[in-house]
């Protein structure tokens, strides 16, 4: 058996603690694609249970990352490319995900990799200080530092549901 090193590995090219933490969202990442790579449309677009389809998730998914980039850390308008890559809203008229359907994995991929290159594009010229930095907002003060670790733990909760219903899905 291969012998595996786990550490942490600041990403090259941003602050070292910065990196780190860049490290591990992308960490979440490459292996939420790696288990996704190749499946089928049917997959992606099953909903099972009342449950969202892994469409659905991947495209909320990106779209709070987009949101978190762009009303908390950066305080602007979106950028108009991003804005493109999300025609739906987030949320349906009655609370829940919207449902997504017959967009192929590469469409998902394309928007997922889109929105973390303009994310850490933003990261690459942040110091400590500006990391730590709260921006102030109408009901709650929050930091870069902050919302990365909220992606973290975001897209850490929804892998999961994800790899659930593959493996439902997989059983069937």
């Amino acid at each position: 058996m291969e012998r595996k090193s786990l550490q942490v590995s600041p990403l090259p090219g941003y602050e070292e603690e910065i990196g780190r933490w860049l490290w591990c969202l992308e960490d979440v990442r490459r292996t939420l694609m790696k288990e996704l790579s190749g499946i089928t449309q049917s997959t992606l677009d099953t909903k099972r249970d009342g449950r969202q389809t892994i469409g659905s998730l991947l495209y909320h998914i990106a779209l709070v990352e987009a949101d978190w980039l762009y009303v908390e850390v950066l305080g602007t308008e979106w950028n108009p490319e991003i804005r493109s890559l999300f025609p739906y809203n987030v949320r349906s008229d009655n609370g829940s995900l919207t449902h997504i359907e017959a967009q192929s994995l590469e469409e998902h991929f394309h928007r997922l990799n889109k929105v973390r290159e303009v994310f850490l594009s933003h990261f690459r010229s942040m110091d400590l200080t500006d990391w730590r930095k709260l921006r102030t907002l109408e009901k709650y003060d929050v930091s870069p530092e902050w919302v990365v670790y909220h992606l973290i733990e975001h897209e850490s909760h929804h892998r999961g549901q994800i790899f659930q219903l593959l493996r439902e899905l997989r059983d069937v």
